[in-house]
């Protein structure tokens, strides 16, 4: 079993930053990818960006590139996801996952959840 507890929520005006913090507990944190996610009209769940157990590899949507940057370390068993030039457009419940595979955008292949973090951006 493994634990996802997102962090880092927060009010911000449109160009600044923001940090979320995903830090994982149970089973060993170094197996597969993890991910971010958060809801977009008609979808639950949308893919934000996901990145590799070895951090070699990382996917990102076209909406978020350049902008947002994922991370993680394993000896702290934490994920992360850097935010700037933060948009209106960001503003929602971020999710991080975790799946025993490799990075991939299909929400139904990733096996964990955490309960989401409020993000919102004024304009």
């Amino acid at each position: 079993q493994v634990q996802l507890v997102e962090s880092g929520r927060g009010l911000v005006q449109a160009g600044d930053s923001l940090r979320l913090s995903c830090a994982r507990s149970g089973r060993p944190f170094s197996t597969g990818a993890m991910g971010w996610f958060r809801p977009a009209p008609g979808l639950a769940r949308e893919f934000v960006e996901a990145i590799s157990w070895n951090r070699i590899s990382t996917l990102y949507d076209d909406s978020v590139k350049g902008r947002f940057t994922i991370s993680r370390d394993n000896a702290k068993n934490t994920l992360y996801l850097q935010m700037n030039r933060l948009e209106p457009e960001d503003t929602a419940v971020y999710y991080c996952a975790a799946t025993f595979n490799g990075v991939q955008r299909r929400t139904s292949l990733y096996n964990y959840w955490g309960q989401g973090t409020q993000v919102a951006v004024s304009s």
